[in-house]
């Protein structure tokens, strides 16, 4: 300790003291970053900036002695030294000191660490993946960063990434890893993968992977038998997959192509990436509309047709088409008995109006598909001829029961028909 001589006095001399701790910074790669040391009593002393890891002094007071024009020092001429770091590096990372030229020397420490926000590489996986149904796919999501990004892999429409290995299958919202296998893959598995590289460095990134899975086309036929009546419009629908985008065409069964007209009118409705709902509309019929027609579709890989049959309902009064959407549970209304007569009730079971029994049964589970019916209700100012018979209260609607349709696998929609009131 350094002493000096006062009236005669010897009295120790005051020495450099430091009155903050130098402090530790975290710092993105890109932005500024400051050091700041406050001497008290420096006096002739110097303050020198040091980066410790490598030794390699970096300032003298205000002069720069490292040749790095990011670097620089400030002073308030006073008791406070700044090291700024501009638009600071990987690199620049590590302990810096600052420190008094006493004997011994005085110094304090902080560390700087810079990180880097995650980043994706480019690859060829990302410019889309094809494979045939039961095919394999890779792809791979290389992320860089610091500290090191997580990678993390779900399905950008929400459902679950299917995984295939030694007979034994996964099914995961998210994979974490950066690459994703993917096996035997399904039509149902095509669409966008996201990869996603965090690692709690803002922001977090993203990247898009396209997976295409080609397969022939294959045609559902939900209502294989569709009944309207005379001058009404009926829909007729097919259900189509296919990957490669397929071509589709409506035909009559005798191979006659159809083309938008104010006779028909087609369009389709896509419902996911490989499937669509092919509509045909045949406006007015007439006799010689009813019969099959043949939805097809055809892609590189095949072709695929379906038949829908249309058949003429007949009606005892001129009506207006409507289409029966669901269902509908009758209770049959008891037919009033005149004064003096029995009910008869001998076969243990009433009829409806329209012939059919209740109880009769209309489901049939089978591949075959449905039959639609189209009906509608009695305009107004038509007579239908119909024989005599008393007053009775409105009919209930009419099950319309078509089980014993001839392929026992048809399964029959609910006909609904409200018969007149009046002659």
């Amino acid at each position: 300790m350094s002493r000096c001589i006062v009236s005669g006095q010897i009295t120790p001399e005051v020495l450099p003291e430091f009155l903050a701790p130098l402090e530790n910074h975290t710092v993105i790669q890109g932005r500024d970053v400051f050091f700041t040391c406050v001497v008290n009593h420096l006096q002739s002393y110097k303050v020198a900036w040091i980066k410790s890891d490598s030794r390699a002094i970096l300032a003298i007071h205000t002069h720069m002695v490292a040749h790095n024009s990011r670097l620089s020092v400030t002073h308030n001429g006073h008791n406070t030294w700044k090291l700024h770091v501009s638009n600071v590096q990987k690199n620049d990372s590590g302990t810096y000191m600052c420190q008094v030229n006493t004997d011994p020397m005085r110094s304090q420490m902080g560390y700087m660490e810079v990180v880097i926000p995650p980043d994706i590489m480019d690859d060829e996986s990302a410019d889309g993946m094809v494979t045939h149904e039961g095919g394999n796919i890779r792809l791979r999501c290389v992320a860089t960063g610091s500290p090191k990004p997580i990678v993390t892999w779900k399905r950008e429409d929400g459902r679950n990434i299917i995984l295939r290995e030694d007979g034994q299958k996964q099914s995961l919202k998210t994979f974490v890893g950066e690459t994703l296998e993917l096996t035997g893959v399904l039509r149902q598995e095509m669409g966008t993968y996201l990869c996603i590289a965090s690692n709690n460095v803002p922001p977090t990134v993203s990247k898009r992977y396209s997976v295409d899975v080609h397969f022939s086309p294959l045609i559902k036929v939900t209502n294989q038998l569709v009944a309207a009546p005379i001058n009404s419009d009926v829909v007729l629908q097919c259900y189509v997959e296919a990957s490669p985008h397929a071509m589709n065409t409506w035909y009559r069964d005798a191979g006659e192509k159809l083309l938008p007209s104010d006779k028909y009118v087609m369009t389709e409705q896509p419902l996911n990436e490989y499937s669509w709902q092919m509509n045909l509309t045949v406006n007015s019929l007439e006799k010689r509309d009813f019969g099959g027609y043949v939805c097809s579709s055809v892609n590189a890989l095949g072709k695929y047709d379906g038949v829908v049959r249309l058949q003429e309902l007949h009606l005892s009064a001129k009506t207006t088409p409507t289409t029966l959407m669901k269902n509908t549970d009758i209770r049959q209304r008891k037919k009033p008995v005149a004064k003096g007569k029995k009910k008869n009730n001998s076969s243990g079971r009433r009829g409806h109006a329209g012939g059919f029994e209740e109880g009769d049964s209309i489901n049939s589970d089978d591949d075959f598909g449905t039959t639609q019916i189209m009906t509608g209700s009695t305009q107004e100012g038509q007579r239908t001829d119909r024989p005599v018979v008393p007053s009775l209260p409105p009919p209930p609607w009419v099950i319309v029961n078509a089980a014993n349709l001839r392929h026992p696998s048809v399964s029959a929609i609910l006909l609904l028909l409200l018969l007149p009131t009046t002659l």
